[in-house]
């Protein structure tokens, strides 16, 4: 459909709630409005009941293309992403081989060209040895999302613990800088503390607390010294929380954070039930964690909440701990995830997508979405908030069939999802002639 009109949704945007009509046409939010009625006949979708939102965009995920395609591929990841709402994503390097040149960079662009169902954009990678590889990204900043620095161990050559290349892209680069922050030296001490432990029950007593701060400590402090526009992904503990700021608006800051739906879902506590099917890096920690990142995401210390979504298979999953793998996969249910603690009250439908689409778009610079408004991209998501949905492998969409989530009822139910103005999902079947776009960023 190149042209459609939402009838009757109510349409959740930048802070309100309004009830009306949303015409689409090529691809695009043509006019917002009580009643819209138009001169030709147009087909429409009865939004009447559901709410309509921005398209989520999440700003960290692994989809695994290429070279670890048995785990996921960009088809398969971005096809679970648009059924659970999800209309942009933003995708790590570490892939094999890891997106260290500018040609391997492109060629993930050529890939999701032809196979990605929702909108994109990839991370330039860096490493002890490519600084002025990355730096090359600076001619490409408004068709890049930003560059990844992996200040904790990761997949291949990928750990950067090289002062001299941290210091020359700080100072130098261009765009947003996204990092992991785990300190190398304190988990080293720690594994040989927990020498022998078989149980992932000690996985955040490795990857522990002091780990996750000492490196965000030493992150800020680069950005701060070189005025570095600087993202923290997945930030997991109380302690971190202290170096991030809500006294000015996300527009205007320099230095922004991110939460992931898994460390405000789960605890240290879900091991002993889960083992290792939400082991990750950083760790799902104590209670107590958890309880102050819902606090720092409510009064806007932590400014995005997205998924790191990061599939491996059933069988990889199962080795003993510490051989399993660290990644859960969580693109296809983030959403839902968000709109049970909208149910619960624990957090507003407006301030899930503040945080869900609107901020996401501010912090990167997004051209045209993350908001409904005229003349944007009509990245849109219908949500039944009086439906349900039970997650099993029946309804799975990751290449890697299975979810922590599984047995659960989520209360609610996508019914829609837009990208570009093309429904992706229509009541619960993808449409996979759909294809996204790359994205790109006002800088």
């Amino acid at each position: 459909m190149d042209t459609v009109i939402i009838k009757n949704a109510t349409i959740v945007n930048e802070g309100e709630q309004i009830s009306g009509d949303v015409l689409v046409r090529n691809g695009r939010i043509e006019k917002i409005g009580g009643t819209i009625q138009t001169p030709e006949r147009v087909p429409e979708v009865n939004a009447e009941g559901l709410h309509l939102l921005p398209g989520v965009i999440d700003d960290q995920v692994h989809f695994r293309d290429p070279g670890l395609k048995h785990k996921a591929t960009i088809e398969t990841e971005s096809m679970a992403a648009v059924a659970g709402g999800v209309t942009s994503f933003m995708e790590m390097p570490n892939t094999r081989p890891p997106a260290l040149s500018q040609r391997i960079l492109e060629d993930k662009y050529t890939m999701a060209k032809y196979s990605s169902a929702a909108n994109y954009s990839f991370f330039m990678g860096v490493s002890n040895d490519n600084a002025d590889e990355v730096l090359k990204t600076n001619e490409k900043k408004k068709d890049v999302c930003g560059i990844k620095i992996f200040m904790g161990s990761s997949t291949g050559n990928m750990l950067v613990d090289d002062h001299m290349t941290l210091n020359k892209i700080f100072s130098e680069s261009e765009l947003l800088i996204a990092t992991h922050c785990e300190n190398e030296a304190i988990i080293a001490a720690n594994k040989e503390k927990y020498s022998g432990a078989d149980n992932v029950s000690y996985h955040p007593m490795i990857r522990d607390v002091d780990a996750c701060y000492e490196s965000s400590l030493m992150a800020v402090q680069l950005a701060t010294k070189h005025n570095t526009r600087l993202h923290i992904l997945h930030i997991s503990t109380m302690k971190e929380l202290q170096l991030f700021t809500n006294l000015f608006p996300l527009k205007e800051k320099r230095i922004t954070s991110e939460v992931c739906v898994h460390h405000l879902h789960f605890t240290a506590d879900d091991y002993a039930k889960l083992g290792t099917q939400i082991q990750c890096n950083p760790a799902i920690k104590a209670p107590e964690h958890k309880e102050a990142l819902w606090k720092g995401l409510l009064d806007d210390r932590l400014d995005i909440i997205a998924t790191d979504h990061a599939p491996h298979t059933w069988e990889e999953k199962q080795q003993p701990y510490p051989q399993s793998p660290s990644g859960v996969p969580l693109v296809q249910h983030s959403l839902l995830m968000m709109l049970q603690y909208v149910k619960e009250g624990r957090i507003s439908l407006e301030k899930v997508v503040e945080k869900m689409c609107h901020a996401p778009a501010t912090c990167f610079k997004l051209s045209e979405r993350g908001f409904i408004r005229e003349g944007y991209y009509a990245d849109l998501v219908l949500v039944d908030l009086k439906g349900s949905t039970t997650v099993s492998k029946e309804n799975i969409l990751y290449k890697c069939g299975w979810s922590p989530l599984e047995g659960v009822t989520l209360p609610a139910d996508i019914r829609y999802t837009f990208v570009n103005g093309k429904a992706a999902l229509e009541d619960g079947k993808i449409n996979r002639a759909v294809r996204g776009k790359r994205l790109s960023f006002d800088r």
